[in-house]
């Protein structure tokens, strides 16, 4: 099966993920600066939800350019992933508009960690199609990035319960971790 269908597919969501969430920001009523304040979280929260959305475009695109054939395991997993990821504006919408309550945090980290997970699993179909002894797999090595990311999005949901601010500086710096594009994919392609 061609691969093409599949990146545009995905491609189409996540830009429709993006729209969303740029969507739940209102222009403010007022004329003066001082109308912006309330924004202020509202926009914090996008800016995080925008970073983790081209995130996972960024890797996606490394990721699909590196297949060479698409079964349906892929092309399930590829979905799965999706339904996690369009579910990132309701919590960054949440999150926003309750400037970063508990509650609101931990549903995000809940969504983040279920998108990684999903990631991963995504990652192993397209492994498993590749074989072992694939550039892929060589450059992927024991994915210790995409493991911590996972055990870091746990702790965040889990302090989120104790102190907000805390849980955001996981999300945060997970979201740095991998701003940078995965270069041992991107080594490979080159």
């Amino acid at each position: 099966m061609n691969k093409t269908r599949l990146e545009a597919f995905s491609d189409g969501v996540l830009a429709i993920i993006i729209t969303i969430m740029i969507l739940e920001i209102k222009v403010p009523h007022g004329d003066e600066f001082a109308d912006l304040k309330p924004l202020i979280p509202k926009f914090l929260s996008y800016v995080l939800s925008f970073i983790y959305v081209g995130i996972y475009w960024n890797n996606h695109h490394y990721l699909l350019h590196s297949l060479s054939k698409v079964n349906g395991k892929i092309l399930w997993s590829n979905l799965h992933l999706l339904f996690w990821l369009s579910l990132i504006p309701i919590s960054t919408g949440w999150m926003g508009e309750n400037n970063f309550a508990k509650p609101a945090m931990a549903l995000y980290g809940l969504i983040l960690l279920l998108c990684s997970v999903s990631y991963a699993i995504l990652l192993k179909m397209v492994l498993d199609v590749e074989g072992k002894d694939s550039l892929l797999s060589k450059a992927i090595g024991k994915d210790l990035k995409g493991k911590a990311s996972s055990i870091l999005y746990i702790i965040g949901i889990g302090s989120s319960f104790y102190n907000e601010w805390i849980s955001g500086a996981v999300y945060f710096s997970v979201a740095m971790l991998w701003l940078i594009p995965d270069k041992r994919i991107e080594k490979m392609i080159s």
